[in-house]
C-alpha cells in the first residue's frame, strides 16, 4: 500500500503571503501525543464508526457539531464533549480551544456532514492548526482538490480521507496476489452493489445530487477508488444508467474490464438476498470467481484512524483517481448500450 509522507511534514509548494502559516511548534496543534478531536456531523449515520475510532485509537472528542439534535450517542463515547447545532457557534468554540491552553487544542477534526459541506468544514481544520479526517467522498469535484492542497500548503497542516476498502484484509491480500500474479492478462470484472433505502431517502440531503453527487458518488465512491487501487489507471468510462435510485456503466482500467451496478432501490436486490430478508447485496467477482469480502468490517475505520494518526493514512492524492471518476460519471453522456452491459441491465 502506498505510503504518504510524515504527518508532521509540511507539504511540499513554494511559499504563499496569502496566509501566514501555522508555527507548529508555538501553535502546539499536533503533536504525537496530541489526540483530542472535534467533530462535524456527529448525528449522521457514519458517524458511530469514527466515534468509535477516535476512541479506540486513544481521542478525546472535544467539540461536536450537527444541525440536528439527536446525539445522545455521544453519551457512550464521550459525554464531556461541547456540542452545538449551530456552525458559527462551533466555530467560535474551536478558536477558543486554539487561543486556550496547549493541552485543550484540537489536533484533529473529523468531518462527517453532507458531502456538498466537506472541503468546507475541511478547511477550518486546516485554518485552525488541525488536520481533517473526512469521510468519502472528499468532494464533489476534482477541482475541489486542487483548492484542499493549496490551502494544505498555506497551513502546514494535512487532508486525510477515509478509504476504508483499502484496509480490509480480504482485499490487501488480493491486491498483493494480483500484483505478484506476473500475468499480462487483462481480467473481467463485475460489480455489484445493492444497498435498500427507504423513502426517506429521496427527501434527505442524500437524494439530491448538488449536494451528495449522486448514487454513483454517495454509495459508489470507495467502489471506484478499490477498482483503481486494485487494477491502474482507468482508461475509458461508459454510464448506461444514472437515476435517482440507480446508476451502472463500464470501466475499462490498465489489467481490467468491469461492468457496474449501484442501486438504492430494493427491487434490485438478488431473490436470495430478498428470501433471506436482507438488505443490503455486495458482491465482485474476477473472471466469475467471487470475491469473498462479506465479514471484516467492524474494524476498518478504527484501522483507517490508526495509520492516519501515525502518518501513513490516505491523502488527497491517494482520493483523486476515485472523485475523478465518479465525477465523469456525473457529468458525462449516458450511452444506453454498449458492450461492457452488466448483467442486470441485459
Amino acid at each position: 500500500m502506498k505510503s504518504t509522507a510524515n504527518a508532521h511534514a509540511r507539504p511540499e509548494g513554494p511559499p504563499t503571503d496569502r496566509v501566514t502559516e501555522i508555527d507548529l511548534d508555538d501553535a502546539g496543534a499536533r503533536s504525537e501525543s496530541n489526540r483530542n478531536f472535534a467533530m462535524t456531523g456527529v448525528a449522521g449515520f457514519v458517524a458511530p464508526r469514527h466515534l468509535e475510532a477516535i476512541r479506540r485509537n486513544g481521542g478525546r472528542l472535544l467539540s461536536a457539531m450537527d444541525p440536528f439534535d439527536s446525539v445522545g450517542i455521544l453519551d457512550s463515547y464521550f459525554p464531556e464533549c461541547a456540542f452545538f447545532t449551530e456552525y458559527e457557534r462551533f466555530d467560535r468554540h474551536l478558536e477558543k480551544l486554539r487561543r486556550g491552553r496547549p493541552e485543550e487544542r484540537v489536533g484533529w477534526m473529523t468531518v462527517c456532514s453532507p458531502n456538498h459541506l466537506h472541503d468546507s468544514h475541511v478547511r477550518t481544520a486546516l485554518r485552525i492548526g488541525a488536520d481533517a479526517i473526512c469521510e468519502k467522498p472528499l468532494v464533489l469535484n476534482p477541482w475541489n482538490l486542487d483548492a484542499l492542497e493549496e490551502i494544505e500548503v498555506e497551513t502546514g497542516r494535512r487532508v486525510w480521507t477515509v478509504l476504508q476498502l483499502r484496509v480490509h484484509p480480504a482485499l490487501e491480500a488480493l491486491r498483493s496476489r494480483l500484483r505478484s500474479s506476473g500475468s499480462d492478462a487483462r481480467v473481467e470484472v463485475s460489480l455489484n452493489y445493492v444497498t435498500s433505502r427507504g423513502a426517506w431517502y429521496a427527501r434527505s440531503w442524500k437524494g439530491d445530487e448538488s449536494r451528495s453527487g449522486g448514487v454513483a458518488t454517495n454509495i459508489g465512491v470507495h467502489f471506484f477508488d478499490l477498482l483503481g487501487w486494485l487494477f491502474g489507471p482507468v482508461h475509458g468510462i461508459e454510464t448506461h444508467v444514472r437515476n435517482a435510485d440507480t446508476c451502472a456503466g463500464g470501466l475499462e482500467f490498465e489489467t481490467a474490464s468491469v461492468r457496474w451496478f449501484l442501486s438504492v432501490n430494493a427491487d434490485h436486490l438478488p431473490a436470495s438476498a430478498r428470501r433471506s430478508g436482507l438488505r443490503t447485496h455486495r458482491s465482485i467477482s474476477i473472471d466469475g470467481e467471487e470475491v469473498e469480502f462479506s465479514g471484516g468490517f467492524t474494524d476498518l475505520h478504527t484501522e483507517v484512524y490508526r495509520r492516519t494518526l501515525s502518518g501513513e493514512g490516505f491523502s488527497i492524492a491517494d482520493a483523486r483517481a476515485g472523485i475523478e471518476m465518479v465525477h465523469r460519471i456525473r457529468t458525462g453522456d449516458v450511452v444506453e448500450s454498449g458492450a461492457s452491459l452488466h448483467p442486470q441491465l441485459v
